[in-house]
């Protein structure tokens, strides 16, 4: 997939009041120190598209950004660690949780992982949240380039393990580096495949109702 286009749309903290779920929609979440605004950055080809910030729970609402007139990306906060105080932070996981299960348009949720670290806990229960919901998600090791080939594979293969306690299949996961892109065309194929079958589901329905 080629990212032709990437515009904000709006940053909100209420699930009624964000864009009209018309289209296919993508979350990305993670520790808040994970990268996540570098890697979507990277991903778009914008190099301020998404706030980064030394500090730790920069984002602290939902953001929108339209991809190419045809699919959401979106920005969330990130959980874990933020300087910020504890009625804020569990106002933001709130609203993400009502956000992650009310949004009818939401296709699948990209979680990032640091590579650079084995299994963190915060990581592990999040995933099994998602799963206990039936909400699809996807795994995406960032930080590729901070960290040896072997070592990244070494603490992909101790998450996805870790895993297997909770999932008969473990998701399908990417290696990511938002320094040198590593990883981005593998996973915006991934979107690109699902937004096929959106699609094509879209056209069906508007058959049935004819």
């Amino acid at each position: 997939m080629l990212i032709k286009t990437a515009v904000f749309i709006c940053s909100n903290t209420r699930v009624d009041q964000l864009p009209k779920p018309s289209l296919p929609e993508y979350a990305f979440i993670g520790r808040s120190n994970v990268g996540k605004s570098s890697l979507i950055n990277a991903l778009t080809g914008k190099r301020s598209l998404a706030k980064t910030s030394q500090t730790p729970g920069k984002t602290q609402v939902i953001n929108h950004f339209l991809i190419n007139d045809d699919w959401y990306l979106v920005d969330l906060p990130g959980y874990g660690f933020a300087k910020t105080s504890k009625s804020n932070r569990a106002a933001w996981e709130k609203f993400i949780r009502r956000y992650l299960l009310m949004r009818e348009n939401l296709q699948c949720v990209f979680v990032l992982v640091d590579s650079r670290h084995g299994p963190q806990q915060i990581d592990l229960d999040f995933c099994c949240w998602l799963g206990g919901q039936r909400i699809p998600f996807m795994l995406v090791f960032t930080k590729a380039d901070k960290l040896s080939q072997a070592g990244s594979a070494a603490n992909i293969k101790k998450f996805r393990q870790a895993l297997l306690q909770w999932f008969e299949t473990v998701p399908p996961h990417f290696l990511t580096s938002a320094e040198t892109r590593m990883g981005g065309e593998p996973l915006l194929m991934a979107i690109d495949e699902i937004n096929r079958n959106f699609n094509e589901q879209q056209i069906n329905a508007l058959d049935n109702d004819l």
